[in-house]
């Protein structure tokens, strides 16, 4: 099978030199490929209001966008 012979940043590297339009098309794909399970019942509300209650009571703990890209080995 050729996955096995394909690394997942090969793959990652391939797909991020797609189309910014294709890219969101794999992704929503793939989203859609995952178990019902994974799905939150609120969209993920309760979780996003967590993070902020979060950063509030501690804004060190946040990163910048600038902290966030070098972190993912992006620049803005």
């Amino acid at each position: 099978m050729l996955l096995g012979m394909v690394t997942l940043a090969e793959i990652e590297n391939l797909v991020f030199q797609l189309p910014e339009s294709d890219r969101a098309r794999l992704a929503a794909d793939l989203l859609d490929s995952l178990p019902g399970v994974l799905i939150e019942e609120d969209g993920g509300v309760a979780e996003a209001l967590r993070r902020s209650e979060e950063m509030d009571r501690d804004p060190s703990a946040c990163l910048t966008h600038e902290e966030f890209l070098n972190a993912v080995g992006r620049r803005g």
